[in-house]
């Protein structure tokens, strides 16, 4: 049996582009990807959406997926601020009496 290409594409043929899974697989697909790899296939996923080609399911798919890969994002931005601010804080306070004579 033959299968057209929006079967293939939906069994993850690469022929047929990368699959865009709904919405519980989506979160499960980006889990463990790193931010510049996740917000990498964001800005993929928003230009195939942008163009208009996809049908409706799929852009709603590629729209599921696109709103997991940016709550990934945020959360990895989220926590870069925090050890920033963290750094920050143990970086820009004044040294005490001790710190300043190098007997810490």
């Amino acid at each position: 049996m033959v299968k057209s290409r929006d079967e293939n594409w939906a069994a993850g043929d690469p022929a047929a582009g990368a699959p865009v899974a709904g919405a519980p697989a989506a979160e499960a697909s980006v889990v463990d990807q790193d931010f510049e790899s996740a917000l990498a296939q964001l800005e993929t996923l928003v230009a195939r959406m942008e163009s208009g080609a996809l049908p409706l399911e799929q852009a709603l798919q590629a729209y599921e997926q696109g709103v997991a890969l940016a709550k990934l994002c945020q959360r990895k931005l989220d926590v870069a601020q925090e050890q920033v601010s963290v750094l920050q804080g143990n970086l820009l306070r004044p040294l005490s009496g001790d710190e300043a004579d190098g007997d810490i």
